[in-house]
């Protein structure tokens, strides 16, 4: 889950010195790691288990982690006065995580990592169609750019096309409006948008979990605990980074997901990405750093 992460994320960080800066990098840098770690984990598991029970095992172990570290403040933090904002943002990330857990039983991590990664420059444009933000013909040319980028990856037309990778391409439009409705459900705190995320993630995924269910090997066990640990522990480092660091700092380390990704489909699963593949996530990098960009010079302040 590279960048797509840090989307939903606070992006009002505070102006800190070069040392909080660095450190809010290394965090960030870690984050992408592990959540790249947790989407290798789910793509050996979706060989095994249909992607309903890998999702479930991702949320469950997600809540389960929360509900040590949280105890008896669990039920206080779910308190909002937005429910239906949050309820509908959790739908949305639920929606992106199992769109792009299913698209790895079919294709490589390394592409599927790099449609998702649309996701930026899919929430710039999501933000001035229904968050009323500016936004100029700059950065309407580089969310074009970006979306050609995966139009690459994905060559519809072609012998080559493969359905499949329409599935993170459908979630990284539901990430980014997962984090569009984050902004606008901005007045709870971070902890409670991510406990709705887990509970309404768990409660979901265990209805339709039954339907789909295989016993789950005494070996496989450790791998889910992973899935959860992965993700959480992960989830810890991005709102660290973001509450050391500026977000303009922050965002074009998201990118190396992309690194991480394409090693770890190489090393655990024999995948290598084509050169369409590399093509296409060089024109999606390229693009969303030139919108974010053109974002942190428009918000630099005036001195």
């Amino acid at each position: 889950m590279t960048i797509r992460a840090s989307a939903s994320m606070p992006t009002n960080g505070p102006h800190g010195d070069a040392g909080s800066q660095t450190a809010g990098i290394a965090l960030l840098l870690a984050a992408i790691l592990g959540f790249t770690l947790m989407d290798a984990t789910a793509k050996h598991l979706t060989q095994f288990y249909h992607p309903v029970q890998v999702v479930w095992a991702r949320f469950i172990g997600n809540l389960a982690i929360f509900a040590v570290i949280f105890r008896a403040s669990m039920l206080p933090l779910m308190r909002t006065r937005r429910p239906g904002l949050q309820f509908a943002r959790s739908m949305m990330q639920l929606g992106s995580v199992g769109l792009f857990f299913t698209s790895l039983q079919y294709i490589g991590l390394a592409e599927a990592t790099a449609i998702m990664d649309l996701n930026p420059v899919l929430i710039t444009l999501g933000a001035a169609l229904f968050l009323g933000e500016r936004i100029g013909p700059r950065r309407l040319a580089g969310i074009a750019v970006a979306l050609i980028g995966a139009m690459v990856i994905i060559r519809p037309g072609l012998g080559v096309f493969q359905p499949a990778a329409l599935l993170p391409l459908a979630g990284a439009f539901t990430y980014a409006a997962g984090a569009l409705l984050t902004r606008m459900a901005r007045t709870d705190s971070v902890a409670t948008s991510v406990m709705w995320s887990a509970v309404v993630g768990s409660v979901i995924t265990s209805a339709a979990v039954p339907m789909v269910w295989q016993p789950i090997r005494a070996g496989d066990l450790w791998i889910f605990a992973l899935l959860g640990i992965f993700g959480t522990a992960s989830q810890y480092l991005l709102v660290r980074a973001f509450a050391v660091a500026e977000a303009g700092v922050l965002a074009p380390f998201g990118y190396t997901g992309l690194v991480w990704a394409g090693l770890w489909g190489w090393l655990l699963f024999g995948q290598l990405p084509d050169p369409w593949t590399v093509t296409g996530a060089a024109i999606i990098v390229a693009a969303g750093l030139y919108v974010w960009s053109r974002e942190a010079r428009l918000t630099r302040p005036v001195r």
